[in-house]
């Protein structure tokens, strides 16, 4: 049998897989943020780059939340949110309440697209700097992310996992159909590929420091479900080599690593599709044979209202 044809892994395999890869972000992620917040000598730059032209904590944040009086602060609540981060990465990496954490980080990532401050008014010049690129194409590697999480949520924690000692049931679905769980991983894939094919020129948008149209093919590829596997390898090596352009021996190791974090978890998606494919929904096989179907229920149909 071809090796690109065969399934090298199931359920509790493609989880494994995954939460690893995700638990690296936000270890990554949340280690990288709490350093520099419980460091006073970097404490008011972090906070200042969150509440800034670039940052998060907009005005509605400052307004709502952090109001005068109020006891809460943007420095507590970054601390609070990377300490959460790091701790459900933590978590993630063991496989401790995968599935709870899957179904909040589905959602929390989108909060990322909705809170970036993005210029919206053609050729206006601002004296602060901040994004110019729509909120969604700048954050669209998050909104994969969140794919890979719904993902997650329904394969379960896998194998080696600490759920499996703790919990009785409700672990892993081992039958879960992974046509459509394989479709939403390489759509989730695709999604970060194809905008930075098509849009890689606007600022902030990720290229992957990878040549835009080789970008845009591997993405159409894996929208159209056409030789997926081969497609992931591909792709997987296009992050590896985006991780070594971004290296750089003047930082420390945590900010290395936080430079190209998100890049785990698409390693993670890839190796998943080439050791498992991305199952057959929407495919071009799948959608001829749904057109034969559709075509010849409509014959037969005729046939039945002909002979009555």
């Amino acid at each position: 049998m071809n090796y690109f044809n065969r399934n090298y892994i199931g359920n509790k395999g493609t989880a494994s897989i995954l939460r690893i890869g995700l638990g690296l972000v936000f270890c990554i992620g949340g280690y990288n943020k709490l350093s520099q917040l419980l460091d006073p000598e970097r404490t008011l730059a972090i906070v200042g780059s969150y509440t800034g032209g670039k940052g998060y904590i907009n005005e509605f944040f400052m307004t709502y939340l952090f109001s005068e009086g109020s006891m809460l602060t943007p420095w507590g609540f970054l601390t609070a949110l990377s300490t959460f981060e790091l701790l459900s990465g933590v978590a993630l990496l063991i496989g401790l309440m995968v599935r709870p954490l899957a179904l909040i980080y589905a959602f929390l990532l989108w909060t990322f697209v909705f809170s970036l401050p993005v210029v919206t008014t053609p050729g206006v010049e601002t004296t602060v700097s901040t994004y110019t690129s729509p909120a969604m194409f700048v954050q669209m590697r998050d909104i994969a992310l969140s794919g890979f999480m719904f993902v997650l949520l329904i394969v379960g924690s896998g194998n080696l996992s600490a759920d499996r000692l703790i919990l009785t049931n409700g672990v892993n679905s081992e039958n879960a159909d992974w046509d459509n769980l394989g479709l939403l991983l390489r759509l989730s894939l695709a999604a970060p590929l194809v905008i930075g094919g098509l849009f890689g020129n606007f600022a902030q948008i990720a290229t992957f420091a990878t040549y835009q149209p080789v970008l845009l093919i591997l993405g159409v590829l894996l929208v159209l479900g056409v030789r997926t596997r081969e497609v992931a390898l591909v792709v997987a090596a296009v992050m590896v080599w985006f991780m070594f352009n971004k290296l750089n021996i003047e930082k420390s190791l945590i900010a290395n690593l936080n430079g190209f974090k998100r890049e785990f978890a698409f390693i993670a998606a890839s190796v998943v599709i080439v050791l498992r494919g991305s199952g057959n929904s929407y495919t071009p096989q799948d959608l001829l044979q749904r057109v034969r179907y559709s075509f010849g229920r409509q014959s037969k149909m005729q046939g039945v209202a002909e002979l009555t």
